[in-house]
């Protein structure tokens, strides 16, 4: 596991440039820096040791040094690979993972990425060839973020890793924050930054003589398939859920798991106990308000299993860490599950450097609460003419009604009904809808995105899917939606900021190349979701943690922003440095703060202003040096 940085030119590249992008990258990999650098090309990386702790630094080379490699990740099945390749006559210096690239590239060139098992970001120069190949993980566990300008390309694992260039501007992407204010992220290929991309997860990137052209090599097929007999499905998932979790144990330093106490994460600790004859380490994290907190069901299953179990309690105080989050994302981001995330992550890394999770299983096997609203509301077809109408009760009772209200819930139903599905479901995604986003914009925003529809992501997403029915659509939009741009972006980057890897049996491909064609009923029955899933694993875990509803791992953000964080939103929101941006209305964004205050929920959005705010004032108005200076010693004032 490592951070990655290099840059390919068709003059001579800037080798101290690389080596400052390392520097910003040492979270990342803190027990060692390597470095390649020739003409043409300059690589750099730093090191999380992992698997051959002791010889497997980076870049490695081929047999005459004419091929270099640096990877992010790991390769789950690089032993299978070494034989291969050494049965082919290539020779090895390592016991790692990584070598396996440069020879897989010298056999089978760009078609390598096809026989990898993993999670990788991983750049491959070929300096007789002057050419340089990057590459994305099939779903986007691990980041890559590039930048070119015709003579020339710059790639990193972090956004700042990049602004170590002082040449590069800082101008935020209108289009990108466009989109980040609707889904709470910045989808890929965009950045927030203009000019910088980030490579799209099942994808390749080549480079040579000065163009690049970008292709996907990967995608889901959730054509359905028959199944026969649910017993045998059952077991083959179970198989294929235990050699998931298998591959991912194999490590040389500690190793543990997180546990929320939902059916995912569950699964893996009891995969994970039954393959080891020692104690698994668990870490759960849980809050004093109880509608936010399972604790008392992950401690149900250490004790189950009798797991080495740790937990922590996080309160309004921990938020005192939003600055150094702001820094290590990057970006805005404002799913508020990184709090909790960030803080499990830290406890953990105390006692392991590598963690499994659960992330994957909800849209693997059909596990969010909305899958069921849509399922019940697929066969629903209003004529085109009511459409409108329907649409402006529905706004209307849910402007008058309190929020999760009778009334409010109703007319939130209208709405959606209103629309075809993609168009709902984006809407159902939605943080800021169309109009809301319309109603803070300033004037010069508003002329800027005249005509940029962040939906038509989600529409395209829809026409692209082969899913047979449209509850499967639904989730093959999310595991190339939802999937890659919030919850792994929020597992690496928390994970990493912490210097721990993460790692994600339900997202092994082909344990979802075998949940993809699954039948619809298999993942959602009669209202019950995961349905083969928990079917699978009911005989491993304890029955109250099969049947018990899915609660999301959410923190208390309403209540918050009207007690511990009130200071913090008003002078983030409404101070001079806000307001001399001309991008939001100041009485737009006043009047949110003040609704919020009276009882009407605007956490989310409030939250993403937030969010758009701290990275802003970190990354764009000269803060970031004073800020990398300040967060690397510990501080955590948000007035950096």
């Amino acid at each position: 596991m490592c951070g990655i940085a290099g840059a390919v030119s068709a003059g001579v590249p800037d080798a101290e440039l690389v080596h400052r992008m390392c520097d910003a990258l040492v979270h990342r990999g803190p027990d060692g820096a390597g470095f390649h650098s020739d003409d043409h090309a300059a690589l750099g990386m730093r090191r999380l040791a992992i698997i051959d702790v002791a010889g497997g630094d980076q870049p490695v080379y081929n047999e005459n040094g004419t091929v270099a490699a640096v990877l992010n990740g790991e390769l789950y099945n690089f032993r299978e690979l070494r034989e291969s390749l050494r049965h082919r006559g290539h020779r090895f210096t390592s016991e790692g993972d990584t070598e396996c690239l440069v020879h897989l590239y010298e056999e089978y060139g760009d078609d390598l990425v096809d026989r990898l098992r993993g999670m990788f970001a991983f750049a491959i120069w070929d300096a007789r060839r002057r050419r340089l190949l990057l590459a994305r993980d099939r779903v986007g566990k691990k980041p890559l973020y590039y930048r070119s300008d015709g003579g020339s390309l710059v790639f990193g694992s972090e956004l700042k890793s990049l602004m170590q260039d002082p040449s590069m501007p800082r101008e935020v992407d209108p289009v990108a924050l466009h989109h980040y204010l609707t889904y709470q992220y910045v989808p890929a290929p965009w950045s927030i930054l203009k000019g910088v991309h980030k490579l799209p997860p099942g994808h390749v990137l080549v480079w040579q003589d000065g163009r690049h052209d970008l292709r996907r090599y990967w995608r889901l097929d959730c054509t359905p398939r028959p199944v026969p007999d649910e017993r045998e499905a059952a077991e083959e998932l179970r198989e294929k859920l235990l050699d998931a979790t298998r591959v991912r144990m194999v490590s040389e330093r500690p190793l543990g798991a997180f546990l929320s106490g939902g059916l995912d994460s569950s699964a893996v600790v009891a995969a994970m106990a039954r393959q080891t004859s020692g104690s698994v380490k668990t870490f759960s994290i849980g809050f004093d308000e109880q509608e936010f907190d399972e604790r008392r069901y992950a401690r149900k299953l250490a004790e189950w299993y009798g797991t080495d179990h740790h937990e922590l309690v996080v309160r309004p105080s921990a938020l005192d860490v939003l600055p150094m989050l702001a820094w290590h994302f990057d970006e805005p981001f404002a799913d508020s599950s990184a709090i909790p995330s960030f803080y499990v992550a830290k406890m953990s890394r105390e006692r392991v450097t590598v963690v499994l999770n659960g992330d994957g299983g909800d849209e693997t096997f059909g596990g969010y609460r909305r899958y069921v609203a849509m399922n019940r509301t697929r066969r629903i077809s209003l004529p085109p003419a009511l459409r409108p109408r329907l649409e402006r009760l529905g706004s209307l009772l849910t402007s008058r009604g309190a929020p999760q209200s009778p009334p409010w819930k109703v007319g939130r139903i209208l709405e959606l009904l209103s629309h075809p599905l993609p168009r709902r479901y984006a809407r159902m995604m939605s943080y800021f809808g169309p109009e809301q986003k319309l109603a803070i914009y300033s004037d010069a925003l508003r002329e800027r995105l005249a005509g940029v529809d962040s939906y038509e992501l989600l529409d395209t997403a829809f026409s692209e899917s082969r899913a047979g029915s449209e509850i499967g659509a639904i989730m093959d939009v999310d595991v190339n939606t939802y999937l890659p741009g919030d919850l792994l972006v929020k597992s690496d980057i928390t994970t990493m900021a912490n210097s721990i890897e993460a790692r994600s049996p339900f997202l092994d491909h082909h344990l979802m190349e075998f949940a993809a064609g699954l039948p619809a009923d298999l993942k959602i029955r009669s209202g019950t979701t995961k349905y083969l899933l928990k079917k699978a694993v009911a005989e491993w875990l304890p029955p109250e943690l099969v049947s018990r509803p899915k609660m999301g791992f959410g923190v208390p953000l309403a209540a918050w922003l009207r007690t511990e964080l009130r200071g913090l939103s008003w002078d983030l929101l409404t101070d001079h440095t806000a307001r001399s941006r001309d991008l939001f209305r100041p009485d737009a964004v006043t009047r949110l703060l003040e609704q919020h205050e009276a009882g009407t929920d605007h956490s989310t959005r409030i939250w993403a202003l937030i969010q758009f705010e701290l990275w802003h004032r970190i990354f764009v108005d000269g803060a970031h040096t004073r800020a990398s200076t300040a967060i690397a010693a510990g501080a955590n004032n948000w007035r950096l």
